[in-house]
């Protein structure tokens, strides 16, 4: 099932996230419309928060960008109780956008690589280095069940001129090809 996303100025968005019981008999179904919901957006991720889940889970598909990115080829991913365990020292900035946020992109400067640990929908744990355009969804994403969003890492310059859109998100005024959920 197709759900409707939260958008700039709801609060589960800033809500803290709850680690995700793996026993919860809902959680298969949960994944699966996190995925439907994300590919019906066009999105490359999506986090409980964004589907007013304060959960700590996202689902990422990142595989159609390898042409683009050639590591994120195959890159799909169930992510449960995560933690990011190290993160590298050289930063990239580049463009980001959310579903959250539409028809909003900026510069965001991430680490390049990092190492990470959390639960697979079976349970096992999984550690792995990510890094390029694999590296940036992850940290994007992770971000979410902080209750951050990428606007928050632009810089202040680029921060003040988004006051205005931020404003109308937050107000209701969205345009987005997807079902949304306003305050």
């Amino acid at each position: 099932m197709t759900l409707p996303i939260y958008i700039y100025g709801t609060e589960v968005l800033r809500a803290e996230t709850k680690e995700v019981d793996l026993k919860d008999e809902h959680l298969p179904k949960l994944v699966e419309d996190l995925f439907e919901t994300m590919y019906a957006s066009d999105g490359v991720g999506l986090a409980g928060p964004q589907v007013g889940k304060a959960m700590r889970l996202f689902v990422i598909d990142a595989d159609d960008l390898k042409d683009i990115y050639p590591e994120t080829a195959g890159f799909k991913r169930t992510v449960i109780n995560p933690s990011i365990l190290e993160f590298g020292n050289e930063q990239v900035s580049m463009d980001e956008g959310c579903l959250s946020l539409p028809g909003i992109s900026e510069p965001v400067k991430r680490p390049s690589t990092i190492r990470v640990k959390y639960q697979s929908l079976d349970g096992e744990w999984v550690e792995e280095e990510l890094s390029g355009f694999k590296a940036r969804v992850f940290q994007h994403e992770y971000d979410h069940l902080e209750g951050v969003l990428f606007t928050d890492k632009v810089a202040p310059m680029r921060r003040q001129l988004l006051r205005g859109k931020l404003n109308k998100l937050s107000k209701g005024k969205v345009d987005a090809s997807y079902r949304t959920v306003t305050k």
